[in-house]
């Protein structure tokens, strides 16, 4: 059985060690604590990218480093807005220095090898302003070497698995805000969490084609009051075991091409 992946597990030792013998690749999940309907917990976009990057860290010599569980201002057409009771956010300038710092110090490790794991599909640009100031710090330090992904795991769905989580068409990445790909992989890893009893019914959110600020329930129109942006009916375990075990090969065979990678002997059949 593979060893501990967690970091926040290791000893000191033992993390010195295998960042020296082993170069692994660091995987940095980043939420974000965001209400994603009455039927799924707050805290979706962190659960998911973690289960990814331990599963992939079965695959490839990799570390996982604890969860930023925070993360930019959730917007009403995407996430349907940061007025929500329980939604906790950052400012883009917080989001950005927090990953330039994380970073920074796992380059002061000796960590050569990164991906940062985006679970919230708000974070996108402060996380990649966030990896172009660590790498310029680091230039400016003399480490030339570092190279850092920034992985939306979403991405990684084939045509195939569209096909069959989505037989009537794939409404669109914003509006999957707590639909049926988080609520199956939400049914397949944690199953406790999901109250299918309570998944909305109503159809997709249609929004006009702008942002309007200041943001509340009443001020955009189109907006759920359910938070969800789309039903989530169709939702199985099923569903969500294709696309968790597509992510997880996808995002391993991209790290193995990138850092040019082994698979780890156990992933070796």
């Amino acid at each position: 059985m593979k060893s501990i992946v967690r970091i926040e597990q290791l000893d000191w030792m033992e993390y010195e060690r295998r960042v020296r013998d082993e170069s692994p690749v660091v995987l940095f999940p980043v939420g974000a604590l965001e209400q994603h309907g009455p039927h799924l917990p707050m805290n979706c976009d962190e659960l998911i990218p973690r289960a990814i990057s331990e599963q992939v860290a079965r695959r490839v010599p990799a570390l996982v480093a604890p969860s930023m569980c925070y993360g930019y201002k959730s917007q009403p057409r995407s996430g349907g807005g940061n007025h929500f009771p329980g939604t906790t956010s950052l400012d883009g300038e917080t989001l950005i220095h927090h990953v330039r710092d994380v970073l920074s110090e796992f380059a002061r490790h000796g960590v050569r090898r990164i991906a940062v794991m985006d679970g919230h599909y708000e974070n996108t640009m402060f996380i990649t302003e966030g990896i172009d100031l660590a790498l310029r710090r680091l230039r400016a330090d003399g480490v030339r070497d570092t190279k850092v992904l920034r992985i939306g795991y979403y991405e990684f769905t084939s045509k195939e698995a569209e096909a069959t989580v989505w037989p009537d068409g794939f409404p669109s990445w914003p509006l999957e805000h707590a639909g049926v790909m988080e609520t199956s992989i939400m049914l397949h890893l944690h199953p406790e969490l999901v109250h299918m009893e309570r998944v909305p019914t109503h159809g997709p959110a249609r929004f006009r084609p702008y942002d309007i600020f200041p943001v509340s329930q009443d001020s955009i129109p189109g907006l759920p009051s359910s938070g969800a942006l789309i039903s989530a009916r169709s939702a199985t375990a099923e569903k969500g075991r294709l696309l968790f075990e597509e992510y997880v090969a996808g995002i391993a065979d991209a790290l193995t091409q990138e850092f040019q990678l082994a698979p780890e002997p156990e992933a070796v059949k």
